[in-house]
């Protein structure tokens, strides 16, 4: 039996730079705010610069490249997917129609014969 250990080692400067990448999303949402009387263009700017910065120091740091690396194997993961044809999801979505009307009626009956029995055989409540 093997057993898998996994080892993450967070050195300082990648601490330092997560911290930064949070420090930068904090900036730029605060610059965001008090740019509102600048514009638009004065206000969005530095909300994109500030993320595009945070973005890119976050992507420095192990944590950034893990992230990376579980991105490109999630991708590479979806490619294998066999999709179905436009035909089979047609198909399977008339049988699943068709089983949700079967069951309905089902319940629809079975709900009717137990009204009918309880109220007009047992107790006699005839409408």
């Amino acid at each position: 039996m093997a057993t898998s250990q996994v080892e993450t080692v967070s050195t300082g400067a990648d601490k330092a730079k997560l911290g930064a990448a949070i420090a930068l999303v904090v900036a730029a949402l605060a610059g965001f705010y008090v740019l509102g009387k600048q514009g638009q263009i004065a206000q969005w700017g530095v909300l994109i610069v500030g993320l595009i910065a945070a973005a890119g120091v976050f992507l420095s740091s192990e944590t950034g490249r893990q992230f990376v690396a579980f991105g490109r194997d999630a991708w590479k993961e979806v490619r294998k997917v066999v999709w179905p044809t436009r035909k089979e999801s047609i198909q399977m979505t008339a049988y699943v129609f068709g089983f949700v009307v079967i069951m309905a009626l089902f319940l629809w009956l079975t709900d009717k014969t137990l009204e009918w029995v309880f109220y007009d055989l047992l107790l006699g409540w005839k409408k």
